[in-house]
Protein backbone atom coordinates (compact mmCIF):
# COMPACT_ATOMS: atom_id res chain seq x y z
CA UNK A 1 0.00 0.00 0.00
CA UNK A 2 3.04 2.48 1.03
CA UNK A 3 4.47 1.43 -2.93
CA UNK A 4 1.00 2.69 -4.35
CA UNK A 5 0.88 6.20 -1.55
CA UNK A 6 4.45 6.54 -3.45
CA UNK A 7 3.72 5.85 -6.77
CA UNK A 8 0.84 8.65 -6.67
CA UNK A 9 3.55 11.04 -4.96
CA UNK A 10 5.40 10.87 -7.69
CA UNK A 11 3.12 11.43 -10.21
CA UNK A 12 2.59 14.20 -8.87
CA UNK A 13 5.88 15.68 -8.62
CA UNK A 14 5.38 15.44 -4.62
CA UNK A 15 7.70 12.68 -4.73
CA UNK A 16 11.31 12.30 -2.92
CA UNK A 17 13.70 12.90 -5.81
CA UNK A 18 17.03 13.21 -4.52
CA UNK A 19 19.16 12.80 -8.14
CA UNK A 20 19.36 16.40 -8.80
CA UNK A 21 21.42 17.17 -5.56
CA UNK A 22 24.72 16.19 -6.94
CA UNK A 23 24.04 17.79 -10.03
CA UNK A 24 24.40 21.41 -7.91
CA UNK A 25 27.46 21.26 -5.11
CA UNK A 26 28.82 24.10 -4.72
CA UNK A 27 32.59 24.20 -3.05
CA UNK A 28 33.72 26.36 -0.60
CA UNK A 29 36.24 27.92 -2.31
CA UNK A 30 33.91 29.44 -4.87
CA UNK A 31 33.45 33.32 -3.77
CA UNK A 32 30.42 35.25 -4.59
CA UNK A 33 31.17 38.61 -6.41
CA UNK A 34 29.71 41.57 -4.90
CA UNK A 35 29.85 45.14 -7.24
CA UNK A 36 27.96 48.28 -5.51
CA UNK A 37 25.24 49.29 -8.06
CA UNK A 38 24.43 53.39 -7.90
CA UNK A 39 21.02 54.33 -8.40
CA UNK A 40 20.07 56.07 -11.09
CA UNK A 41 17.87 58.90 -12.17
CA UNK A 42 15.74 60.08 -14.95
CA UNK A 43 13.59 62.64 -15.75
CA UNK A 44 10.57 62.23 -17.87
CA UNK A 45 9.96 65.47 -19.96
CA UNK A 46 6.62 67.43 -18.83
CA UNK A 47 4.94 70.40 -20.36
CA UNK A 48 5.69 73.34 -17.94
CA UNK A 49 3.11 73.51 -15.32
CA UNK A 50 2.14 77.08 -13.55
CA UNK A 51 1.74 77.84 -9.90
CA UNK A 52 0.57 74.65 -7.78
CA UNK A 53 0.14 74.83 -4.32
CA UNK A 54 -0.73 70.95 -2.83
CA UNK A 55 -1.95 70.19 0.95
CA UNK A 56 -0.88 67.06 2.07
CA UNK A 57 -0.64 66.25 6.07
CA UNK A 58 -1.94 70.40 6.59
CA UNK A 59 1.83 71.36 5.20
CA UNK A 60 1.60 73.43 1.88
CA UNK A 61 4.22 72.99 -0.60
CA UNK A 62 4.17 75.63 -3.60
CA UNK A 63 6.14 75.16 -6.66
CA UNK A 64 6.91 78.47 -9.06
CA UNK A 65 7.72 77.48 -12.95
CA UNK A 66 8.21 79.79 -15.66
CA UNK A 67 5.78 78.89 -17.46
CA UNK A 68 2.48 81.26 -17.30
CA UNK A 69 -0.64 80.40 -16.37
CA UNK A 70 -3.74 80.48 -18.86
CA UNK A 71 -7.07 81.06 -18.65
CA UNK A 72 -9.73 80.64 -20.92
CA UNK A 73 -13.18 81.85 -21.08
CA UNK A 74 -16.01 79.56 -22.59
CA UNK A 75 -19.40 81.01 -23.26
CA UNK A 76 -21.13 77.98 -25.11
CA UNK A 77 -23.91 78.30 -26.88
CA UNK A 78 -24.43 74.49 -27.41
CA UNK A 79 -24.10 71.39 -26.10
CA UNK A 80 -21.84 70.74 -28.99
CA UNK A 81 -19.35 72.53 -27.95
CA UNK A 82 -18.71 70.95 -24.51
CA UNK A 83 -15.51 68.43 -25.92
CA UNK A 84 -13.74 72.18 -26.81
CA UNK A 85 -13.95 72.72 -22.68
CA UNK A 86 -12.68 70.03 -21.35
CA UNK A 87 -9.95 69.57 -23.72
CA UNK A 88 -8.48 72.69 -22.06
CA UNK A 89 -8.76 71.57 -19.10
CA UNK A 90 -7.00 68.04 -20.19
CA UNK A 91 -4.77 70.97 -21.65
CA UNK A 92 -3.79 72.32 -18.01
CA UNK A 93 -5.49 75.27 -18.89
CA UNK A 94 -7.90 77.12 -16.08
CA UNK A 95 -11.23 77.75 -17.61
CA UNK A 96 -14.04 80.35 -17.23
CA UNK A 97 -17.48 79.27 -17.87
CA UNK A 98 -20.09 81.32 -18.69
CA UNK A 99 -23.62 79.93 -18.64
CA UNK A 100 -25.60 83.41 -18.97
CA UNK A 101 -26.64 83.15 -22.34
CA UNK A 102 -28.05 79.38 -22.38
CA UNK A 103 -31.55 77.28 -21.22
CA UNK A 104 -31.83 75.92 -17.60
CA UNK A 105 -31.39 72.29 -19.71
CA UNK A 106 -28.68 72.69 -21.72
CA UNK A 107 -27.19 74.33 -18.90
CA UNK A 108 -27.26 71.27 -16.96
CA UNK A 109 -26.40 68.82 -19.89
CA UNK A 110 -22.86 70.99 -20.20
CA UNK A 111 -22.77 71.07 -16.24
CA UNK A 112 -22.85 67.80 -16.42
CA UNK A 113 -20.62 66.57 -19.29
CA UNK A 114 -17.92 69.34 -17.88
CA UNK A 115 -18.34 68.04 -13.96
CA UNK A 116 -17.70 64.35 -15.50
CA UNK A 117 -14.47 65.54 -16.92
CA UNK A 118 -14.07 67.40 -13.96
CA UNK A 119 -13.79 64.44 -11.28
CA UNK A 120 -11.86 62.50 -14.28
CA UNK A 121 -8.92 64.60 -14.05
CA UNK A 122 -9.23 65.12 -10.52
CA UNK A 123 -9.98 68.57 -10.76
CA UNK A 124 -11.40 71.34 -9.23
CA UNK A 125 -14.98 73.91 -9.57
CA UNK A 126 -15.52 77.32 -7.95
CA UNK A 127 -19.01 78.86 -8.88
CA UNK A 128 -18.70 82.75 -8.55
CA UNK A 129 -22.65 83.57 -9.24
CA UNK A 130 -25.30 81.88 -10.58
CA UNK A 131 -24.06 81.08 -13.98
CA UNK A 132 -20.36 81.66 -13.63
CA UNK A 133 -18.13 78.98 -12.58
CA UNK A 134 -14.06 78.41 -12.47
CA UNK A 135 -12.74 74.98 -13.39
CA UNK A 136 -9.25 73.73 -12.85
CA UNK A 137 -7.19 70.71 -13.19
CA UNK A 138 -5.59 69.68 -11.06
CA UNK A 139 -2.25 71.37 -11.19
CA UNK A 140 -3.84 74.46 -10.66
CA UNK A 141 -5.54 75.59 -7.13
CA UNK A 142 -8.03 77.69 -6.84
CA UNK A 143 -7.23 79.74 -3.20
CA UNK A 144 -10.04 82.29 -1.73
CA UNK A 145 -13.75 81.65 -0.84
CA UNK A 146 -16.70 83.94 -2.44
CA UNK A 147 -16.85 85.82 0.64
CA UNK A 148 -13.01 87.06 0.26
CA UNK A 149 -13.18 87.92 -3.01
CA UNK A 150 -16.42 89.85 -2.12
CA UNK A 151 -14.94 91.69 1.02
CA UNK A 152 -11.91 92.35 -1.45
CA UNK A 153 -13.79 94.04 -3.93
CA UNK A 154 -12.69 92.30 -6.94
CA UNK A 155 -15.87 90.64 -7.46
CA UNK A 156 -18.58 92.66 -6.40
CA UNK A 157 -21.36 90.25 -7.16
Amino acid sequence: MADFGNKLKKAFGFGDDYDYDDEYEYTEDEAFQTTEVEPVTTTRAQKAAPSVRHKDNGSVLSIQTKASMVITIHEPLSYDESPKIVDDLKEHKAVVLNFEQLDLDVKREIFDFVNGALYAIEGKIQKVNKDIFILAPANIAIDGLKEELQNSGIFPW
